[in-house]
């Protein structure tokens, strides 16, 4: 297993001649923003001494790009560019060291779980990765949890325990410790393959990491949270990149009761945001929501809760005007056609010389003719209004 593992791991990392040199690559990103990182995420659920269940995930940052199928043993593409600039055969040797990993360190773990008293059933959570910045070497990581906390790292040449993790974390680091192959494994991942791995990543999905969406923006009230009290609600939706900046504020003062909830993805790949403030009744006036967003070119988008609400107050008055005069201006169509009947009866010569031949059909044509230019000319303006609000 462990000779496996060792000719996987030259194939990752010398796949031949047309390998790129591994110091040369770096972020196509500008040099003054935050490093990028690349992760890999696994979580190991051990029922039992006989059953296990497996997770594995790639992230260029907080955009997954990387699932593992726990049933097939393969590596899946979450987007066109996910591959990088890696070739086949590099991938292939990958998606294959992962598959013995998974299995080795599953069966491993049931191993020697008696002499780590882990306790059934629990979890290990490993993320690991890198981050490189232009100009800069690369920096690596690897960090492990026990039951959702931290319990181990790896630090330099050596595996050291987290800070209050116990006798049984610096058990764990003393058996792996003496595992110099598997370290020296490691090590060459996260500071050899994973910086490659990473700068592919960055240029090929350059274009969807650059990609920048404006945000829209509106305030509405949430259930109100005890008598006497408003819960205002600001909603930003659309916008990408995911980084962005919320907050109630009074003239230049930010509001310290603002609560941010989680940014949540859409369908589109953008994102969303829901931030509140609770407040009393008669202390709304002016409140006003502000989003800071690099897709703004630095034009904050700043709505008034006061605003809001007299915005209401003219769609509702302008709905219900235009309500009324749709109501009177039937009223006054039907009374100008019965006014047309009334005429053609009075003065039936008139209708004699349109149409001697059927006085009263004539008549009726007309005073149709004109109700429906009528109705053609006005009412029509009027529901076409009253549809667009």
């Amino acid at each position: 297993m462990l000779l496996l593992l060792l000719l996987l791991f030259e194939g990752v990392l010398c796949p031949g001649e047309s390998t790129a040199d591994p110091q040369a690559p770096g972020p196509p990103h500008p040099a003054g923003e935050e490093p990028l990182n690349f992760r890999v995420i696994q979580i190991f659920s051990f029922a039992n001494h006989s059953w296990a269940h497996t997770q594995g995930s790639g992230w260029l940052g907080e955009l997954q790009t990387h699932g593992w199928d726990s049933v097939l043993g393969t590596i899946r593409f979450l987007w066109p560019w996910s591959q990088g600039n890696f070739s086949k055969e590099e991938l292939k040797n990958l998606q294959a060291l992962f598959q013995l990993y998974f299995h080795g360190f599953t069966r491993e773990v049931q191993a020697f779980a008696g002499q780590f008293q882990f306790e059934y059933p629990f979890e290990l959570q490993i993320s690991a990765g890198c981050r490189i910045r232009a100009g800069e070497a690369s920096e690596s990581f690897f960090k492990g949890a026990y039951q959702g906390t931290d319990f181990l790292s790896l630090q330099g040449n050596s595996w050291q325990p987290s800070p209050g993790a116990g006798s049984r974390a610096q058990n764990v680091c003393r058996v792996l410790n003496r595992y110099r192959d598997i370290k020296e494994i490691v090590q060459g991942l996260l500071s050899n393959t994973c910086p490659r791995f990473l700068a592919g990543l960055l240029e090929a999905g350059k274009a969807e990491l650059e990609r920048q969406v404006k945000p829209e923006a509106w305030v509405s009230k949430g259930t109100t949270p005890s008598p006497g009290h408003l819960l205002l609600v600001c909603h930003i939706s659309g916008f990408h990149p995911k980084p962005v900046w919320v907050m109630w504020m009074r003239g230049e003062q930010e509001q310290p009761g603002t609560r941010q909830g989680d940014v949540l993805p859409n369908a589109d790949g953008t994102w969303y945001l829901r931030v509140t403030l609770d407040v009393a009744t008669g202390e709304t006036t002016g409140l006003y929501c502000r989003v800071k967003h690099s897709s703004l070119g630095g034009h904050d988008i700043i709505i008034h809760w006061d605003g809001y609400s007299i915005l209401l107050i003219l769609i509702c008055l302008t709905v219900t005007v235009t309500l009324i005069m749709l109501i009177v201006l039937e009223f006054w169509f039907k009374k100008q056609s019965s006014s047309c009947y009334i005429l053609f009866r009075l003065v039936p010569d008139l209708a004699m010389g349109a149409d001697t031949q059927d006085p009263r059909g004539s008549a009726h044509q007309l005073c149709s003719a004109q109700e429906s230019w009528a109705k053609n000319r006005y009412l029509k303006k009027w529901k076409t209004s009253l549809s667009q609000l």
